[in-house]
């Protein structure tokens, strides 16, 4: 049985970058290279006319997504150079036999993207039909977010079809021997090649991984599901996750009582009055393992913790305390190495009155916090995820740092700077945002 075919997905929008990592894939064993949709939206189809020229004998993809005028862009994409162009199956069947017939005239096949398709195994059945030479798997980036996977989807796209079929869906060097075992013909791959810091070992590796069946570790590109949301977030930063986010801020004005520290974990929520540090103690019988406290005590002194509950909280196993108000024994504290934010430090103590509540929602800086959302806190400040979506943000955080992992590396390369490797000039915002 032949190894399947690695074909790279150069999802990028500055063709200088997608050009060097062809480059270093090619070398690392890549069989195919595709114009990805953000690079052919960018840049048009001179993206594919550069490939041709710089590698003339490799196989190039264009993954224009076309959706109508079929003729068109097949024809199009055949006289750039490109010996392969998408087509989404939601497009009409007049759409896809217009692609096959061009592409018939140019030499260029037609793989259909299966993305989105309500049923995939009973368009697949039909497509061979109208002259398509390819099945694309696809599971989008957006549900690749959510932890989801193409390996059930393409299982029964294989047993339906004998076109040459392709999978792509957040693939890594330890889930490539996946693919090929549940029947893909071509693996495609984007950001653990894209986003890596050395796109040639990691395209070797994954090679390596196809050519033997056997994965390849890998450090960066795993996603979560709601069993390891805490081994994904917490190899991110705050930084990574506000920008996840859309630019969403930290809890305003809550500092870390010590550099480098880190808290990744589910809260335990605690509402009480400042100086009454009852219900913050009486929390940590409560807690689980690798859970933050958050407590608010109303913003002000006197203040609810000290050095005997941080004993408490590091005998607990707590990832940190997040205290909207005041603690004390600060020199103490520090000492123990408790990861702890808070907004006022003082010597004062109130008494232990039992006001407030353990594990119902509270609210701070405006954001309502609720028993079982995320927290994640560093240098930089403290941030809330919704329980409900916390796999998915810690995998959009994740995707955030492994681009900054492939810029940084360009950065250190080339010797140059941020503003030149992103093209910072070009991707200014023209427009306002003005509708009328």
């Amino acid at each position: 049985m032949a190894k399947a075919k690695l074909q790279v997905a150069l999802d990028f929008v500055e063709l200088p970058r997608a050009m060097a990592v062809a480059e270093a894939s090619v070398a690392g064993g890549a069989d195919y290279l595709e114009a990805g949709t953000p690079l052919i939206k960018s840049e048009g189809l001179e993206a594919v006319r550069k490939l041709r020229e710089k590698f003339p004998e490799t196989l190039i993809v264009a993954d224009l997504k076309t959706m109508d005028a079929g003729r068109i862009e097949a024809e199009a994409a055949a006289k750039a150079g490109a010996d392969v162009m998408t087509v989404l199956g939601g497009a009409s069947p007049g759409t896809i036999r217009e692609c096959v017939e061009a592409g018939r005239h140019y030499g260029l096949k037609v793989a259909v993207d299966l993305m989105g398709v309500d049923d995939p195994v009973a368009l697949a059945e039909q497509l061979g039909e109208l002259g398509v030479a390819w099945l694309d798997v696809h599971c989008a980036i957006d549900q690749q977010m959510e932890g989801r996977d193409p390996f059930a989807m393409l299982k029964e796209v294989r047993s339906a079809s004998s076109l040459i079929l392709a999978v792509a869906g957040g693939i890594t060097s330890e889930t490539a021997p996946l693919a090929a075992e549940a029947g893909a013909d071509v693996v495609i791959v984007g950001g653990a090649i894209t986003k890596s810091p050395d796109p040639r070992t990691a395209t070797a590796d994954i090679r390596k991984a196809l050519d033997t069946g056997q994965a390849v570790q890998t450090q960066y590109f795993k996603r979560s599901t709601a069993e390891n949301i805490q081994e994904v977030l917490s190899g991110v930063r705050t930084c990574n996750l506000s920008d996840a986010a859309h630019r969403l801020p930290c809890l305003e004005g809550l500092r870390p009582l010590a550099p480098g520290q880190f808290a990744c974990g589910p809260a335990v929520t605690v509402r009480t009055v400042p100086g009454d540090w009852a219900k913050p103690v009486e929390a940590i019988d409560l807690a689980r393992e690798g859970d933050v406290l958050v407590v608010d005590a109303g913003g002000r002194p006197p203040a609810v913790w000290g050095e005997l509950a941080s004993e408490s909280a590091q005998n607990a196993g707590l990832s940190g305390l997040v205290v909207e108000g005041a603690i004390r024994d600060s020199g103490d504290i520090r000492k123990l190495g408790l990861p702890v934010w808070c907004r006022h430090i003082t010597s004062n103590a109130g008494d232990p009155k039992g006001l407030g509540e353990i594990n119902g929602p509270v609210v701070i800086c405006g954001h309502t916090i609720l028993p079982g959302d995320w927290i994640l806190a560093d240098d930089d400040g403290v941030m809330v995820i919704p329980a409900a979506r916390a796999a998915e943000l810690a995998n959009r955080a994740a995707d955030v740092l492994e681009t900054e992992n492939r810029i940084r590396a360009e950065i250190r390369d080339g010797k140059t700077t941020l503003a030149k490797v992103v093209n910072l000039l070009k991707w200014e915002q023209k427009g306002h945002g003005r509708a009328d």
